[in-house]
């Protein structure tokens, strides 16, 4: 019989890796997983700002991520600096202001480690409830997007000659990223957590023949790796959130023997 809190740990890893998967496919298609890396270092700065402005850890993140993300379009229209140039600049930046906030704030005690690296395991009823209903917002959030976003990944410059604004859909996948890494950073922490949006989805895109059943695979692929993680977790002692990560490789691995098979 399994206690309590391994239920509840197992519900919020599994709730969040059904919702990371279909936005990791975009994240796989558009070779954004340096951007996701940006926006989950950012988490921290966010984190600390909640805390100091008083206001719900969640918002902070979400309102960072995404001031990292305009700031980084806007950088990208002056054409003064490269792209990876500039994530790097903003990824490792945003990650030390958190940390020097967060060290500044003597008052504070904070468990960094667990937001690091996450604290499942610690998860309460009420955070398993968010995780899922927030997923669910992203999910749908994503279903009003997909077709534009897929065209727009497909190719750009067709998909605007048809009309898709392109500005706006990028910032609503910029915002939908924003709002995961907040809800995730519980589960598997801010500096594992682009690997729970690119593993499952890199997994699933060797195995699947259309955009729709590359993400059902990569949602699938990742609720396995976290219910395995977590139970290899469980018996070996070992942490809880990089297990995940690990059986989230491991899955990838059997994807890439299983590839070609898949396609013959």
């Amino acid at each position: 019989m399994l206690d309590d809190f391994f239920v509840r740990a197992l519900l919020a890893a599994v709730g969040v890796a059904l919702f990371a998967g279909p936005l990791g496919c975009f994240v796989v298609w558009r070779r954004m997983a340096y951007f996701g890396d940006t926006m989950a270092h950012s988490a921290l700065l966010g984190v600390g700002l909640g805390f100091l402005l008083g206001i719900d850890m969640i918002v902070g993140v979400v309102s960072v991520a995404f001031a990292v993300a305009l700031l980084l379009v806007a950088l990208q229209r002056t054409g003064l600096t490269a792209t990876d140039t500039l994530l790097g600049i903003l990824s490792h930046s945003a990650l030390s202001l958190g940390l020097i906030l967060v060290s500044l704030m003597a008052w504070l005690r904070l468990d960094l480690m667990g937001f690091l690296f996450g604290d499942v395991l610690a998860v309460t009823a009420a955070q398993v409830g968010l995780i899922w209903a927030g997923g669910a917002v992203c999910l749908a959030g994503l279903a009003l997007i997909w077709r534009p976003l897929l065209a727009l990944t497909v190719s750009e410059d067709l998909a605007r000659a048809e009309g898709v604004p392109s500005l706006r859909h990028r910032l609503a996948f910029m915002l939908l990223m924003a709002a995961v890494i907040a809800i995730a950073m519980k589960v598997v922490g801010i500096l594992l957590i682009t690997s729970l949006l690119i593993i499952p989805a890199a997994a699933a895109r060797g195995l699947a023949r259309t955009p729709e059943q590359m993400a059902v695979i990569a949602a699938a692929t990742g609720a396995v790796a976290a219910a395995g993680g977590l139970l290899a977790s469980l018996h070996l002692d070992t942490p809880a959130g990089p297990s995940i990560v690990v059986a989230a490789l491991v899955l990838y691995g059997l994807s890439l023997a299983a590839s070609p098979l898949a396609r013959a």
